[in-house]
């Protein structure tokens, strides 16, 4: 991908960190910011090893391994920094949806723990990667904007959602906040809210699906056929925060104190856009289908299963659920939005189009 110089001064020379740096997104954040010219790029997560952490380090990224959750931690990673891309989250799938306190501890005390390390030491911005799921409870929406409320922690589907409104929120609120011994200096935050996210290495989603497929446990597709739901492929939302950095560091940010919504611009019914990956590995859409309700309440099922095995949950032996309530309302009526070119994100790569990312 070609770049202009301008596209890339306010990352030049500067020391940037990643929370959740060994992720598939984290990963590929930390090596465009190299790749952009930042002087220092770190990346502070609680795994040690990922499927990218050797290729970080042979690039020069500095990997910390540390907690969001724990102050010392985070005050250690971000000394120095001029810039944070907070993405380390936790409860967006699988077994860890039914591990409530881990969730609300990793996403709203490790946002706060991010916010306030910024404020005592002089870090002036911000970039919080958080999810479409902050204005979605359950019932489809289509077309929707940045002009959606945030709902009653009652009505979110799951305390994954729950928990990034609140984050988010924090984020926002801490727009405009003076830092410590800056001379004046105010924090900018900028507030990135992502859909599902698809490319190589894809673990969350893809990659449970296509096991089941293979032992034969893809049993069903879920809600209505003509639902739709947004997508991003990760050089997209990895562009989008790019875009939303070097806002950030320009003289009359636009970004500051917003929350975008991006995608790749072409929502697409959940199981038609996984037919073309199922068809490569000689796999077939399940021919039967349930509704929500049903899917809702085999979802239920195997949630009370998994909060009784929860001592057991970090064992690999334990395989993941089947479906949990959360992740039904995800993949059957999600709800999708459509790009406006003149006032947000526009994607570079997706299923259907090449159109490039613009910001405004």
């Amino acid at each position: 991908m070609e770049m202009k110089e301008e596209e890339n001064k306010g990352i030049e020379g500067k020391v940037i960190a990643v929370t959740g740096g060994l992720g598939l997104v984290g990963s590929a954040v930390c090596l465009e910011l190299l790749h952009r010219g930042a002087l220092e790029v770190r990346s502070l997560d609680c795994r040690t090893t990922s499927p990218w952490s050797d290729r970080l380090k042979e690039s020069g990224v500095h990997c910390i391994n540390g907690d969001v959750v724990s102050i010392e931690d985070v005050e250690e990673a971000l000394e120095g920094v001029d810039c944070v891309i907070h993405l380390a989250s936790y409860g967006g799938s699988g077994k860890e949806i039914v591990r409530t306190s881990r969730i609300e501890e990793v996403n709203v005390e490790g946002t706060r723990n991010v916010l306030e390390t910024c404020v005592k030491k002089g870090i002036t911005k911000v970039v919080y990667l958080s999810s479409n799921g902050v204005v979605f409870g359950g019932k489809e929406i289509e077309n929707g904007d940045e002009t959606l409320p945030y709902l009653a922690s009652n009505q979110y589907v799951g305390p994954y959602d729950w928990t990034k409104s609140i984050a988010e929120q924090l984020v926002l609120k801490s727009n405009g906040r003076t830092i410590e011994n800056g001379h004046g200096n105010i924090l900018s935050t900028c507030v990135i809210r992502c859909p599902l996210v698809y490319g190589p290495g894809e673990e969350k989603y893809l990659d449970r699906i296509i096991s089941d497929a293979r032992l034969g446990l893809f049993l069903f597709k879920i809600g209505d056929p003509n639902s739709k739901t947004d997508w991003i492929y990760v050089d997209n939302i990895v562009l989008a925060l790019m875009l939303a950095t070097n806002d950030l560091f320009s003289e009359h940010s636009k970004a500051s104190g917003k929350a975008y919504i991006v995608s790749d611009g072409n929502p697409i019914n959940f199981f038609e856009f996984l037919q073309p990956l199922l068809k490569n590995l000689d796999y077939d859409l399940p021919k039967s289908s349930l509704s929500i309700s049903l899917a809702v309440t085999l979802g239920n099922i195997c949630k009370a299963i998994y909060i009784m095995l929860s001592p057991l949950l970090n064992q690999r032996w334990i395989p993941q659920p089947l479906i949990l309530p959360p992740e039904v309302y995800k993949i059957g009526e999600r709800g999708y939005r459509t790009l406006d070119p003149y006032r947000s994100f526009e994607p570079l790569l997706c299923l259907s189009s090449g159109r490039c990312w613009g910001f405004g």
